[in-house]
């Protein structure tokens, strides 16, 4: 750790609590949801990959938005454990730059794998005529393609950013995780620019899918209710609930925790709402996705009793 008076180059995370005893605790939570969110992520990714009946546009989109799940967790949750039982909690500003970089890659490419959900349900429902069409295999790597440039240009630009930055104020970071906003706040230079862009690109992204994701649903919804079958209202319905679920939790994070008025300067209620975007909807993600979703189901359990059938023949 650099002298108070010179450049910081060092930064300790202060984490959830100072307290032994809870430490354990969280310790122990924490390892669950990451061990359970790694498993749940990861086998839907292995379960879409295996089964070429999921080879189709809206599982390859929900395959990446897993392994973008699956990003999200690692870049956050390892170094956390780690500071529940080490006194040691440092981080250089390297390590800052690259936990945010990863950070910033899976939360970017989940927004715009979102919006490309909400429209592949679009055109399913409202054309499922011309869904092989209009939903080619084309198209749908394009799309894939198109979000991993976005997802790794938008990080670029605010990790660049970040090196206009010096920091010689306090070397503690209030969070549990290495992100822009308690480094603003630690900065020397004014991060008026840093600011700028967060609120210039972070806001286009938002505003973007988003637009994409209520018109898309606008169409789904209207063309839902016009249908004259009770049944097939009902399958429609099911079919795009869990998809909204996922959203309207994900974009309810994201915009409270960086688009809400005095989000750069307020840092006492970072912590609940990063624990919710960066822990637990990656943990119920696939949960969402699996349990409501009957083909998903329906090839789980043609695997397990594929796995009981060769059980009995090596017995």
């Amino acid at each position: 750790m650099t002298d108070n008076d010179s450049l910081i180059t060092e930064f300790v995370l202060t984490g959830f609590t100072d307290h032994p005893e809870l430490k354990t605790l969280l310790f122990v939570v924490f390892s669950a949801i990451y061990l359970v969110t790694m498993m749940g992520n990861l086998g839907l990714v292995a379960l879409i990959y295996k089964e070429r009946r999921l080879h189709t546009p809206m599982y390859i989109f929900l395959g990446n938005l897993a392994l973008m799940d699956s990003c999200c967790s690692c870049a956050i949750t390892p170094k956390m454990l780690q500071n529940f039982l080490s006194e040691n909690r440092r981080i250089s500003l390297s390590e800052c730059m690259v936990q945010f970089y990863f950070l910033c890659l899976a939360e970017t490419a989940d927004c715009f794998l979102l919006a490309a959900m909400a429209y592949d349900r679009y055109v399913a429902i409202c054309s499922p005529l011309q869904y092989h069409t209009k939903m080619s295999k084309k198209l749908c790597l394009q799309m894939t393609a198109g979000v991993y440039i976005a997802g790794n240009v938008h990080p670029i630009i605010h990790v660049g950013l970040l090196f206009r930055l010096t920091f010689c104020k306090s070397h503690e970071i209030n969070h549990f995780f290495c992100d822009v906003l308690p480094l603003y706040r630690l900065s020397c230079v004014d991060p008026y620019i840093n600011e700028l862009m967060i609120l210039i690109f972070a806001g286009s992204v938002l505003v973007f899918t988003i637009t994409v994701v209520l018109i898309s649903y606008y169409f789904i919804l209207f063309t839902i209710f016009t249908m004259k079958s009770k049944e097939g209202r009902g399958k429609a319905l099911s079919t795009c609930a869990s998809h909204f679920l996922s959203v309207s939790i994900f974009y309810g994070s994201l915009i409270y925790m960086y688009a809400r008025p005095n989000s750069f300067t307020e840092g006492d209620k970072d912590i609940p709402v990063a624990v919710f975007y960066t822990l637990i909807i990656p943990l119920l993600n696939p949960f969402i996705y699996s349990l409501r979703n009957k083909e998903v189901i329906n090839v789980m359990k043609k695997i397990m009793k594929n796995k009981q059938f060769c059980n009995i023949l090596k017995a």
